[in-house]
């Protein structure tokens, strides 16, 4: 299984002791700097950057996201929703389909609302839905090229219900849109970028006039060290110099790329053919993907020599396991660990399966020291979801 690489960062020197276990820690300072990169491909591009959501929802860092970012993307009613009330700036929201009451509000909400295909937007205007006439429509297309390392997570994977086959596109279908929007990458640099909008460019060119905007999607990992921003930036001032339209950027990881980790310990050790350890973090509930990507998190601190032990959670799931690792010291029961780069998409696809406790949610600043808590649950949250 393929190790997801991580910097540790400051990290590196803080003490796993000071939060409760489990605990995802955000690095407020690190989350800046990923912001500033942000921002000057922004400044420098004339492009506009939102932030997806979907990925990264910590509303208790809204004004400082503010500070940098051009709005939000939703990917339906709830965060769209949390757009609205908790950050400022632009929203824009797609989902592959909609409800009729949800696309009412997310109407009135949404500066841009994007469909899934033309058929979708003629049966919804049909239907008269009056605040379809205060935001922007967009299309979202499917570039039918497959760029992605993991084909489950790929949009362009065959048989994809994510967006409408390029391949189809004709000049009526320009007719009811202010924009269009594609998203074809998953945690890659811009040469993948390159490749898909080399596909697109041919059909969607001649049509440059009728279009306000163009929405080039997430996936970007701008904030990685070698991701070739310059390339970036050229190719967005020269689309936007082209086309004559407003260039969109809909990073999620990129904004909290090595900006969290999520902090352990371990409840019980025993030996089945080889070291076992039980922890209290679950890779099911608080690191889904993990098990659905599937991939190993990397540890904070992992030593290169001695005997590996398999970590795995509380749960009765046989496939709770996270991996097998070199731990930094001796394993003992009580031993804090910590598993690096948690602040993207582990912290909102979190549940309680079983039972088990979700992490509490601390806000650290690297430059300060400073250290707080923003967010505990407990057993009443697991509870009031159910019946």
């Amino acid at each position: 299984m393929e190790t997801k690489a991580g910097d540790p960062g400051a990290f590196a020197h803080f003490d796993l002791a000071r939060v409760p276990s489990p605990a995802f820690v955000v690095d407020e300072a690190a989350v800046r700097r990923n912001l500033e990169i942000l921002a000057e491909v922004k400044a420098r591009s004339g492009a506009k950057v939102l932030l997806a959501l979907k990925a990264f929802s910590m509303w208790s860092l809204a004004p400082l996201i503010d500070e940098y970012l051009d709005g939000f993307c939703a990917s339906g009613i709830w965060e769209a929703k949390l757009a609205s009330r908790h950050f400022n700036g632009s929203i824009s929201t797609y989902a592959p389909a909609y409800k009729a009451d949800e696309l009412l509000e997310i109407s009135a909400l949404s500066n841009h609302v994007t469909f899934n295909n033309p058929a979708q937007i003629e049966r919804w205007k049909k239907k008269a839905i009056q605040d379809l006439d205060n935001c922007d429509l967009g299309l979202r297309i499917n570039p039918e090229i497959a760029l992605g390392e993991t084909p489950k997570y790929d949009p362009s994977q065959p048989h994809s219900r994510l967006g409408f086959p390029v391949s189809q596109l004709k000049a009526v279908h320009f007719d009811a849109i202010s924009g269009i929007h594609f998203h074809n990458l998953c945690e890659q640099n811009f040469d993948a970028l390159a490749q898909t909008w080399a596909k697109i460019e041919p059909l969607v060119a001649p049509y440059f006039d009728q279009l306000k905007w163009i929405n080039l999607g997430g996936g970007h990992h701008i904030t990685r060290d070698d991701y070739d921003r310059e390339a970036l930036i050229q190719f967005l001032s020269n689309l936007k110099a082209k086309s004559g339209c407003d260039i969109y950027l809909e990073p999620g990881e990129a904004v909290a790329l090595d900006t969290g980790i999520l902090v352990g310990e371990i409840l019980d050790l025993f030996e089945n053919n080889m070291p076992i350890g039980i922890t209290d973090i679950s890779a099911t509930c608080h690191m889904p993907d993990v098990i659905e990507a599937p991939y190993r998190p990397a540890m904070l601190g992992e030593s290169l020599g001695g005997d590996a032990i398999r970590l795995g959670g509380p749960s009765c799931l046989a496939g709770d396991i996270i991996g097998d690792y070199h731990l930094p010291e001796p394993a003992h029961i009580g031993q804090r660990i910590a598993f690096l780069d948690q602040a993207h998409y582990s912290m909102v696809k979190t549940n309680s399966f079983n039972g088990v406790p979700l992490p509490s949610i601390w806000l650290w600043n690297s430059d300060t020291d400073d250290l707080r808590c923003v967010k505990q649950f407990d057993w009443t949250d697991f509870r009031d979801r159910l019946s």
